[in-house]
């Protein structure tokens, strides 16, 4: 069977379409907006709700914790009750709560009203990304779409600093979260006009068990693998851990079972299915974790205040846009399983050249090096999700669509947690041999603590002996840094041999023959 024959028998998207696809871009650039608008906020709101430092972080982190946790949930609930009307009330929800969070009494309040922020935000990704398989047919159409919706996703998250510290010049705390209620009634006043309703016609019931199953797996592995990042080894998150990954076990054993499953887990048999969605779980631990090491980079080792930081991140979030819209036109001439490769491939030399940053006069390699990282990550990111959406039958777009998102969610926990550990392992056994002799206890122990502890610590240090412990924490930082950088190069050249070897039967510009062999029926049984 010709696949590519078959990849051009749907229909091609028109106007419409394509002005519903702007319409679900802006629920996903403020989601992803709202992942990182707090970072300049947390101070100034905590300063007038008297948070603690603990609620301070549960306000930053409740939010993507309820996204994940509900992310599987939500994505079936649409295949079932209709992923439009889903939208809709997911869309009522976030606009109704941002009001409530943007006036919170209390730090209390706040973390609730994040929370729901959080389960509101779930009903909203998995639907946005299933509706565009709906509008969008035509494989070529679709790829094109995905990478539209990647790159808002990232520009959201990119731009969120900056949009809050311009915010927070003329305007209370509070109007970081207002930005969604105009957002939100556009999209209920133009959903039902430009978007299609779309529910899987043999939808069974909703099994609560699952539900909850799966709330018990994501938000304890995530809780977990976070905690684990901040704080390092310790009993609480360990068992977090322990317990989210056997609760799993037993969700897949579940799912396995039932007749109408959350999760269909049968859509892994799929090999292409599953060799995407290894690349966006594993590209995405070195894309999440470098993002957040660099940050640290920007303002501990560079010495930079929040807001020049966060210009600095833009070179290379915005290079990762640029090959999210290029890979869908590329992958018309180049069979994805090279073009996913190629690009894993020049990612791994972007984080060879972290190996090469130093202490001091780093700056334009380490930036140059991450632009390489994320312009080549992009095309995986885009194609494998648009495999792992295009895999999976029309019925069932919604669980795949969520099962991708959880895996991003999961990887950038994960990322955070792997790579801030190694790090910091290196960092102390570098620390530990290079302080002078005449560093006081308390500084010494900062030291051996983290960059940042030490860097507050040496303030109180005289001149020269404060340049040379932050010269020995910011050199020992910049050795951690070039370990995490073989590490993540040897992760994408490992991903690039599983590419060309899982994914070399999809051709370019069209549907594996597998997949189009996979559709046939489905298609049969709609007509």
């Amino acid at each position: 069977m010709d696949s590519s024959n078959l990849a051009e028998a749907g229909p091609r998207a028109g106007r419409r379409e394509w002005t519903g696809l702007a319409v679900l871009a802006l629920p996903t650039l403020l989601l992803a907006l709202d992942l990182s608008v707090l970072y300049l906020a947390l101070p100034q709101l905590s300063a007038d709700l008297g948070a603690s430092s603990t609620q301070q972080l549960w306000i930053a982190d409740i939010y993507g914790f309820m996204i994940a946790g509900f992310l599987v949930t939500m994505g079936t609930v649409g295949d079932r009750v209709g992923r439009r009307k889903l939208l809709m009330i997911g869309a009522c929800a976030f606009g109704v709560t941002s009001v409530l969070a943007a006036y919170s009494p209390t730090a209390e309040t706040l973390v609730v009203t994040r929370a729901l922020l959080g389960v509101a935000g779930a009903t909203l990704m998995p639907s946005t990304l299933a509706l565009i398989s709906n509008m969008f047919k035509d494989p070529k159409q679709r790829a094109v779409a995905i990478g539209a919706w990647l790159s808002c996703f990232l520009g959201g998250t990119a731009i969120g600093p900056l949009v809050g510290g311009v915010l927070l010049e003329f305007f209370w705390w509070g109007s970081v979260f207002l930005l969604g209620v105009p957002v939100m009634v556009l999209l209920l006043v133009t959903a039902p006009i430009l978007l299609p309703e779309y529910r899987a016609p043999e939808a069974g019931r909703l099994d609560l068990v699952s539900v909850g199953m799966s709330l018990a797996t994501i938000l304890p592995i995530v809780y977990g693998l976070k905690e684990l990042a901040q704080g390092g080894l310790a009993v609480v998150p360990v068992a977090a851990l322990a317990i989210g990954l056997l609760v799993g076990v037993a969700f897949v054993a579940r799912q396995r079972r039932l007749s109408d499953p959350l999760v269909d887990v049968r859509l892994f048999r799929n090999r292409n299915f599953r060799a995407a969605f290894t690349v966006v779980l594993l590209g995405g631990i070195t894309i999440g974790g470098i993002a957040m090491l660099f940050a640290q980079y920007l303002q501990l080792v560079e010495g930079m205040p929040a807001m020049t930081a966060g210009l600095w991140m833009l070179p290379h979030t915005l290079a990762m846009i640029v090959g999210s819209m290029l890979a869908p036109a590329l992958a018309q001439q180049v069979r994805p399983a090279y073009l996913v490769a190629g690009g894993l491939v020049l990612s791994a030399i972007g984080y060879l050249l972290l190996t090469q940053v130093q202490a001091t006069g780093g700056l334009t390699v380490t930036v140059i090096g991450m632009c390489l990282a994320y312009f080549g990550f992009a095309p995986g990111a885009v194609l494998s999700t648009d495999l792992i959406v295009g895999s999976a039958p029309p019925e069932k777009a919604g669980s795949a669509s969520s099962l991708s998102e959880t895996s991003g969610e999961l990887s950038v926990a994960l990322g955070i947690a792997v790579l801030g550990s190694v790090l910091a392992a290196v960092y102390r056994g570098q620390i530990a041999d290079t302080l002078p002799a005449a560093t006081p206890p308390g500084v010494a122990e900062a030291a051996r603590d983290a960059l940042v502890a030490v860097t507050a610590e040496a303030q109180r240090l005289p001149a020269d002996l404060a340049g040379t412990v932050l010269e020995s924490a910011r050199a020992a930082f910049t050795g951690g840094l070039n370990v995490v950088g073989v590490v993540c190069a040897v992760t994408m050249a490992l991903l690039a041999v599983l590419a060309v070897a899982l994914l070399k039967d999809v051709r370019p510009g069209a549907e594996s023959e597998q997949d189009a062999e996979a559709a046939t029926p489905v298609a049969a049984s709609e007509g």
